[in-house]
């Protein structure tokens, strides 16, 4: 048999091997996660809202950007002590306000004399002289759901001692702010 030597301009069909196809799927699949794991954490950690007012100073500042952790809540409930993000009354058009957890569903609090009681015991997250009892005047027992909030400045705190915000109900928590961003003169943190 007499083969044909010289140019030849048909190329031969060359197959992918099934390393190329391996390395192929493994690409597909280590972006399709990332992509994935972005998405979550966007969604769970990657909110943020500028804190509106001095209620919650020394603690947080007019201004300042914090970062909202909304994933939390679907695990856990709010605990006395921390610092969360809500809407009044689910008030979509509202601002996001930054208030501090000072007692929890079936809890007994009152404000006597400037002091915050909860429980009878007076309480450790507010420590400064409140003025104004507002709602909290009377003996206030929560029901399931609620949330008392307090600003860390409570002479200056719209909160739930007002009659028109009340207690935070756990639907209008949008989540629990955990870092927050940098004024010059505080830097960065997570927020105790």
């Amino acid at each position: 048999m007499n083969k044909r030597k010289g140019l030849s301009f048909y190329r031969k069909k060359e197959r992918l091997s099934s390393e190329t196809i391996h390395e192929i799927l493994s690409w597909i699949f280590g972006i399709t996660a990332a992509i994935f794991i972005a998405g979550v954490l966007n969604f769970t950690m990657g909110m943020t809202t500028k804190v509106v007012g001095v209620s919650m100073e020394p603690t947080l500042y007019n201004g300042q950007e914090v970062f909202i952790n909304r994933f939390l809540y679907l695990l856990s409930k709010p605990k006395t002590g921390d610092v969360i993000v809500f809407l009044p009354k689910g008030n979509e058009k509202a601002h996001y306000y930054v208030k501090r957890v000072v007692a929890v569903p079936g809890d007994h609090l009152m404000i006597q004399d400037g002091t915050l009681f909860v429980n009878g015991l007076e309480s450790e997250w507010v420590s400064k002289y409140i003025t104004d009892a507002g709602i909290a005047a009377n003996d206030i027992v929560l029901g399931t759901g609620e949330y008392f909030c307090i600003g860390d400045n409570p002479g200056n705190s719209e909160d739930s001692r007002s009659p028109n915000l009340g207690p935070v109900k756990e639907a209008d928590i949008i989540g629990k702010v955990w870092f927050r961003a940098g004024c010059e003169q505080l830097g960065m943190g997570f927020v105790k």
